[in-house]
């Protein structure tokens, strides 16, 4: 049997009757035995200044690079990575080589990871090929394990193959992701359209383009009924749409990256690639009502939508640089930063109830998953503290508070 004690842990769990209690907790073989005052042995123990223990965190946009791309990122390096940054789980994006779009690729992931180690879910294509004009394996795919089905930040141009995706997964209860972008709009745009963005002189992609999609999307789903998830609303106006739709009795879930909470378009006058991304960096106006519908609960998830991608594509002119930002290092922080432990810790590991997925609490007897770190350290987010095989990370320089200590799922523990 092998065991491990958090001393003097404070607890934030709200379905849990400890919650922000400060108790001594036992795990033994992937289990919570013990909640107690005191503890006193076990065979690994964490006594740490200022722990602190919550569910273990969940993200809904993570990708890494195996297979097609290691160069960005392994499976193996992206788990440890996962589990340093107080990850346990997280839904695996399909922007890989092949694109997972097949039964057979689904399969293939799931038996590269160690299910002992980290809950991965893989997401299946919604297209073949992220086509955009034939629908994938939809129900052999979840046959196999797949979450839901997303063409990777590919928008879903045909709206009579977005209306027939709604209607068909309905019969097995399956969950749509669309991407808001409408791509007529948009063009070859690279950045936010607003003042300052023209005055620095980068053609601007205006808002309309993402809330043009999300009206089309949610006047589709009204009429066919079904589920839909909006990853990485960035706009304003889109909080708008979506509240409404809530609150028509609509099934539509969203989530906005940390980035769109933190920077604004005005992180762009040094033309830095690192803050080139997918949604652009909108106005301090959008960021300010995207952290208001967090608060709200309008946006039900934040994801830190990590996207490694390596020096060769990233480190180059901004207008030939590719998109995206890892996320995972740095998210908690981040998080902390903007929101405070309680809310961060919250956001960060209730994502799964929104997939259907099992969870856990921190009571006697659950299975352990957990997320250990430190609300109130201060420090400037630089390389040495990035695990991804790729270091392009938007956070670089930025003063956080918080971080995290490790992670424990089942009996298996990384510290940091």
């Amino acid at each position: 049997m092998s065991s491990i004690l958090l001393k003097s842990a404070k607890i934030l769990d709200t379905e849990s009757s400890y919650h922000l209690q400060t108790k001594d907790l036992l795990v033994e073989d992937g289990v919570i035995t013990k909640i107690e005052d005191t503890i006193e042995s076990a065979d690994k123990i964490i006594n740490r200044e200022n722990l602190h223990v919550s569910n273990g965190f969940f993200d809904s946009s993570v990708s890494f690079g195996e297979p097609g791309f290691e160069e960005r990122e392994t499976l193996a390096n992206g788990v440890t990575t996962a589990r340093r940054s107080g990850f346990t789980g997280f839904l695996l994006n399909p922007n890989l080589d092949p694109i997972t779009d097949t039964n057979s690729a689904v399969k293939f992931l799931q038996q590269q990871i160690d299910t002992q180690l980290i809950d991965i879910k893989p997401l299946g294509a919604l297209t073949k090929s992220f086509d955009g004009k034939n629908l994938a394996e939809l129900y052999d795919m979840q046959m196999a394990g797949a979450v839901g089905f997303y063409d990777f930040k590919n928008p879903i141009a045909d709206a009579n193959l977005f209306k027939i995706a709604l209607q068909y997964v309905k019969s097995f209860d399956g969950l749509i992701f669309s991407y808001p972008q409408d791509r007529s709009i948009a063009g070859k745009a690279q950045v936010n359209e607003d003042e300052f963005n023209t005055y620095i002189g980068l053609k601007g992609m205006p808002n309309l383009a993402e809330e043009l999609q999300i009206a089309r999307d949610l006047y589709i789903l009204e009429y066919t009924g079904g589920k839909l998830h909006i990853p990485n609303v960035s706009t304003k106006a889109s909080v708008h749409l979506i509240k409404k739709a809530k609150a028509k009795g609509l099934k539509v879930t969203c989530s906005v990256a940390l980035p769109h909470l933190f920077f604004s378009s005005e992180k762009l006058e040094s033309f830095d690639s690192k803050y080139k991304i997918l949604p652009p960096l909108r106005t301090k106006e959008d960021t300010k009502a995207l952290k208001k519908a967090v608060k709200d609960g309008v946006i039900s998830m934040v994801t830190c939508d990590h996207e490694p991608m390596d020096e060769e594509h990233k480190e180059l002119e901004f207008e030939n640089a590719s998109y995206g930002s890892i996320g995972l290092e740095s998210a908690f922080s981040v998080m902390n930063t903007l929101f405070g432990v309680e809310m961060a810790s919250d956001l960060l590991s209730k994502p799964k109830t929104n997939f259907g997925l099992q969870t856990s609490k921190i009571e006697v007897n659950q299975r352990a998953d957990l997320s250990l770190f430190d609300p109130n350290s201060e420090y400037t987010f630089q390389k040495q503290h990035i695990f991804s095989k790729s270091k392009n990370s938007m956070f670089l320089g930025e003063s956080l508070k918080g971080n995290v200590i490790g992670s424990i799922y089942n009996d298996t523990i990384y510290e940091n």
